[in-house]
């Protein structure tokens, strides 16, 4: 579960007139048209580069893979760094297989009527009911490779059950899309996952959401 988790989310700041809105209308506006435009989306095919910094051990963990999702409640994760592991949410269950940390063992978990919800981070930040959980400010702007974008930077508000403590979005300038998202989870990990490439409502692998259970693996539920 550590390994991902995943997508996007989208909007552009707007200008009223010749006066501009306070930072924090402009935050939520941001964040309100990226709610908006994420409801449309039906799939969702990526790359993407992921690192996660652990303070406490001074870790520094690169991972890297192509990401397909199928709303609702079917994603596909597959890690070419490190080679072999996958995650995959087929609608009924979701499956980890990490051998490069528990080799020999799948986690299987039913994934109830949140869907992929659980290894989904769009869903933790693109949706009325998750916004309502969290403070979001506008943190300036800054290039995503050469895509300029803006940075919302969110605060999990006390008994959230978010996620996150903290966390950051940038949200591409021209089509709306976040490019770049980072999380600070409760343990203080810090999970950076930047998009290399991404295309929405195009053609994603039926196959991708179908997963087999090595032979010799150990399947453990949760």
């Amino acid at each position: 579960m550590t390994r991902l988790k995943p997508v996007a989310l989208l909007a552009l700041i707007s200008m009223l007139g010749a006066a501009k809105p306070p930072r924090q209308q402009d935050a939520r506006s941001i964040l309100d048209r990226a709610i908006t435009a994420w409801a449309k989306v039906r799939t969702v095919r990526a790359s993407f580069d992921q690192v996660l910094l652990n303070p406490i051990t001074g870790s520094d963990l690169k991972a890297s893979g192509a990401y397909q999702q199928q709303r609702p409640g079917k994603l596909s994760v597959t890690f070419t760094e490190p080679a072999g592991d996958r995650i995959v949410a087929d609608g009924k269950n979701l499956w980890l297989y990490l051998p490069s940390t528990t080799p020999g063992q799948v986690i299987r978990q039913a994934q109830g009527d949140e869907g992929a919800a659980g290894v989904d981070l769009s869903a933790q930040f693109l949706s009325r009911t998750a916004a309502a959980k969290y403070d979001v400010k506008l943190a300036g702007a800054e290039k995503v490779g050469d895509r300029p974008a803006k940075v919302l930077a969110l605060t999990a508000r006390a008994g959230s059950g978010l996620p996150f403590t903290n966390a950051r979005v940038w949200v591409d300038d021209a089509d709306g899309f976040v490019r770049q998202f980072e999380i600070v989870e409760a343990s203080g990990v810090t999970r950076r996952i930047r998009l290399t490439s991404l295309v929405t409502n195009g053609k994603v692998d039926a196959g991708a959401f179908r997963f087999a259970v090595p032979a010799g693996s150990r399947v453990v539920d949760r």
